[in-house]
């Protein structure tokens, strides 16, 4: 069982950064893959970024790339989202997710993800 948890959202100027922590509080949290994914006000959720049990593999959204970096840190049983050139499109709650297959992560099979944390709020000003 992970019980996973968000933090380091808050409220930022366009162009600026923010570094998003999750933090699992399983036994197990080495064996999962680990993704971030956002949901807009008024929109869909969407798959951010994803990285495999030993960060092998990764993963991004592509409205992120080059501008995002995923993390992990399997000894502390975290995972980061680094942002950069934050733009108020990025605006939206961002979630931490956990699975035992990278490829439903990056799928976004929404039902199936095992484990969700409860989101953290960002917000990007223009």
């Amino acid at each position: 069982q992970e019980k996973l948890v968000e933090s380091g959202g808050g409220l930022v100027q366009a162009g600026g950064s923010l570094r998003l922590s999750c933090a699992a509080s399983g036994r197990t949290f080495s064996s999962y893959a680990m993704a971030w994914f956002r949901q807009p006000p008024g929109k869909e959720r969407e798959f951010v970024a994803g990285i495999n049990y030993d960060s092998s593999n990764r993963r991004y959204g592509d409205s992120v790339k080059g501008r995002f970096t995923i993390f992990r840190d399997n000894a502390k049983s975290m995972v980061y989202l680094h942002t950069n050139s934050l733009k108020p499109e990025d605006t939206a709650v961002y979630y931490c997710a956990a699975d035992g297959r990278f490829r439903r992560l990056v799928r976004s099979d929404y039902r199936n993800i095992d484990y969700w944390g409860q989101g953290t709020q960002v917000t990007v000003s223009s």
